[in-house]
């Protein structure tokens, strides 16, 4: 049976204009920038221009609210108050404050080269060859069948199929295996491998034939498993061979590329590069942090679009085309002026939520030691500033900070507190420190188990399970020790 009932229930809505601001404070400077330019874009009520652009602007003279009747119009319009939208005040107040813009963050616009992607670059060396028309067709597939780290990872068999049902090409597995064969004597050397024992023994076919190298061939021809697993003592007993002449096979491995398609120089991939989004710097033994200046760009209304408005007003006939479109200037209008003061918001946000983060490691900003880095979570700065721990979150992800020691992510400096022998609290950053410093200076003919790991770190004072330390390896991307093993 169906049932009727009423409920009341709370619940947390945010405004388009939070909504904005939210999604403006987890932007790094350069994606603010591409928003910005966004932004300009679909509304043309917002421009950019220097303050003394905006104080050149002449100002509207007071109008007298309009008569919103329309005697010829049946349909009612909601009033619009024109007189908020003619207001001289344009200049928006945080643009009043100082906003820390330095002729260091102008903007240069770097030329940008041409380039050949890695799979052209490939058809371009196939045309080097002397191939008949179905051959170069199968080619083009098989480059084309090619991952970016240049592996081919289809089978003969599959790619024979593939031929025949999406190219209408019917052909044989040894006219494909053939066509492969060349694809495999193409640059970088290892292209088109099946696999990494595959990738890397077309690099050392590609080399002179030496001792080291043709034992090398041999290690990874016949014996790749116990290779990769590192069982030296395993390979010393059955290739009868001496530690130097193992050590000197790996060694020629070891140069070789796993993946050759990354290393391509000529792909279309551009670099990117970093921005710090804050400058802390030491002035008279104080810090002072400088937030840069494309986070604050001068913004302001649209001039034109107040005159429509004024023109609007001051007009006696008004239909209905253009009450439409008074609505539509006056949407755009509100647009400009939230992404404005959202744009405020956030400035104000990255600066005290930088500041609390400058003041609480105020020691390791001074000296540069990591040992002096405190504990700290994401709520020890929400309760300084009184702002919401997920938007300290979005301040502090994929922000950089440049500092006298070099340019830092800022979710670096947070980590959790662990507490010594001595019952003080320590920084995980310290003791991941010390776990990395342990790893490099280890004997790699034996290198240390996390047992081990875990017992030297106790010895230093810091009792710590074994699982934490794996823990703590993995997120330092530190092998387990059969893998960091070396003849």
């Amino acid at each position: 049976m169906l049932k009727q009932s009423l409920s009341l229930k709370l619940g947390l809505k945010l405004s388009p204009q939070q909504m904005l601001v939210t999604k403006l404070i987890q932007l790094p400077t350069q994606a603010f920038e591409q928003r910005l330019k966004e932004e300009m874009n679909e509304n043309p009520a917002l421009e950019a221009g220097s303050d003394e652009e905006q104080n050149e602007r002449e100002e509207f003279d007071d109008i007298q609210e309009f008569d919103n009747s329309d005697e010829n119009d049946n349909n009612d319009t909601e009033e619009i108050n024109i007189d908020e939208y003619l207001s001289d005040d344009d200049v928006p107040e945080y643009k009043t404050q100082t906003n820390n813009y330095s002729n260091d963050d102008e903007e240069y616009e770097s030329p940008l080269a041409e380039s050949v992607s890695f799979h052209q670059d490939l058809l371009n060396q196939l045309n080097t060859f002397i191939i008949n028309e179905t051959e170069f067709q199968i080619a083009e597939f098989l480059v084309g069948s090619i991952d970016d780290m240049g592996y081919l990872r289809r089978s003969i068999s599959d790619i024979v199929d593939d031929l025949a049902f999406t190219q209408s090409i019917y052909t044989d597995e040894k006219k494909v295996s053939k066509v492969l064969h060349l694809i495999h004597q193409l640059e970088p050397a290892g292209v088109g491998a099946a696999n990494l024992q595959d990738c890397l023994l077309l690099q050392l076919r590609r080399k002179t034939p030496t001792d080291n190298i043709l034992l090398a061939i041999t290690l990874i021809e016949e014996h790749f498993d116990a290779f990769s697993r590192r069982h030296y003592e395993k390979l010393l007993k059955l290739l009868n061979i001496s530690n130097q002449e193992l050590k000197n096979a790996i060694n020629e491995i070891e140069r070789l590329n796993p993946k050759p398609g990354s290393s391509y120089t000529g792909s279309a991939k551009v670099a990117e590069h970093v921005v710090p989004d804050f400058t802390i710097r030491i002035v008279d033994d104080e810090l002072e942090l400088i937030l840069n200046g494309r986070n604050a760009p001068s913004l302001h209304i649209s001039k034109d679009y107040q005159q429509l408005l004024q023109t609007y007003k001051s007009s006696y006939e008004k239909n209905r085309t253009q009450k439409d479109a008074v609505q539509f200037i006056k949407q755009k209008l509100d647009a400009a002026q939230w992404f404005i003061e959202a744009i405020k918001q956030r400035q104000e946000t990255l600066l005290v939520t930088m500041n609390a983060i400058m003041y609480f490691q105020q020691d390791y900003f001074l000296e540069g030691d990591e040992t002096k880095i405190k504990p700290m979570i994401l709520k020890d700065i929400a309760d300084e500033v009184g702002l919401d721990v997920s938007t300290i979150s979005r301040v502090a992800n994929s922000k950089y900070v440049e500092t006298p020691y070099g340019t830092k992510l800022i979710k670096e400096f947070f980590s959790e507190a662990m507490k010594n022998d001595q019952g003080e609290d320590v920084s995980t950053i310290e003791i991941k420190r010390i776990l990395k410093t342990l790893v490099e200076n280890e004997d790699k003919l034996k290198p240390l188990t996390d047992d081990q790991l875990a017992d030297v770190l106790k010895e230093k004072g810091f009792p710590i399970a074994r699982r934490t330390i794996a823990k703590y390896r993995e997120t330092l991307e530190i092998p387990v020790a059969r893998m960091r093993r070396k003849i």
